[in-house]
């Protein structure tokens, strides 16, 4: 698998807990990829690609760097990301 639905990685990767509410993320554009704010829940994404969410008054930067077939736990959720924001600490 070389690309994803945004919607979907976002689910897979927990940032929220329904994959109806990582759609209306995207949609309400709350969701920029690689500095440009994506409006499609359907648009691919691929590894590499950085992910900034804003949600609920804190934003995560994450860079993609894997796929899942189905939603795991949090550790599984884990590997599938950088988390860019902590790195410059």
């Amino acid at each position: 698998m070389e690309r994803q639905r945004l919607d979907k990685w976002l689910w897979h990767a927990r940032v929220v807990k329904a994959r109806t509410s990582a759609a209306a993320l995207v949609e309400g554009g709350h969701v920029r990829l690689n500095g440009e704010r994506e409006k499609s829940p359907g648009h691919g994404v691929k590894i590499g690609d950085v992910v900034t969410v804003a949600l609920d008054r804190t934003v995560r930067v994450m860079k993609i760097t894997g796929f899942a077939e189905r939603r795991g736990d949090a550790s599984a959720a884990r590997e599938l990301y950088a988390d860019l924001q902590h790195q410059h600490e």
